[in-house]
């Protein structure tokens, strides 16, 4: 698959996880994040699959921008970009790792970083 093909997926779902719809859809969120996924949250805290699962996510008006995508092997992208959280006014760098299991991608790890 070209990495220009890839880049439009994974931009499609790094934007899909920041919506109500996802956020709140623990089936969606179990298709998407790898069995083994886990997160260090802007907050400081680690997140596990089963507490974004279980638990949902914080539903926020946010906008992502500055996605760049880097191949770190067959199948293993590093995503990188920035997220301006409107609801409380913070911008923060994030960045994630994504694995192909068989025909869809999977989110295995995200972490987020408060920024100026």
């Amino acid at each position: 698959m070209e990495i220009q093909e890839i880049k439009k997926q994974l931009y499609h779902l790094e934007k899909e996880l920041l919506t109500p719809q996802m956020r709140e859809n623990s089936s969606k969120l179990n298709e998407v994040l790898a069995a083994d996924f886990f997160e260090f949250g802007s907050s400081g805290t680690i997140w596990s699959k089963k507490d974004l699962v279980e638990g949902g996510l914080s539903v926020l008006e946010m906008t992502l921008s500055d996605f760049a995508i880097h191949p770190l092997a067959e199948d293993v992208i590093l995503a990188t970009y920035r997220v301006h959280d409107k609801t409380r006014n913070q911008k923060t760098l994030r960045s994630s790792i994504w694995r192909k299991n068989g025909d869809q991608w999977q989110l295995f790890f995200h972490q987020g970083t408060l920024a100026k």
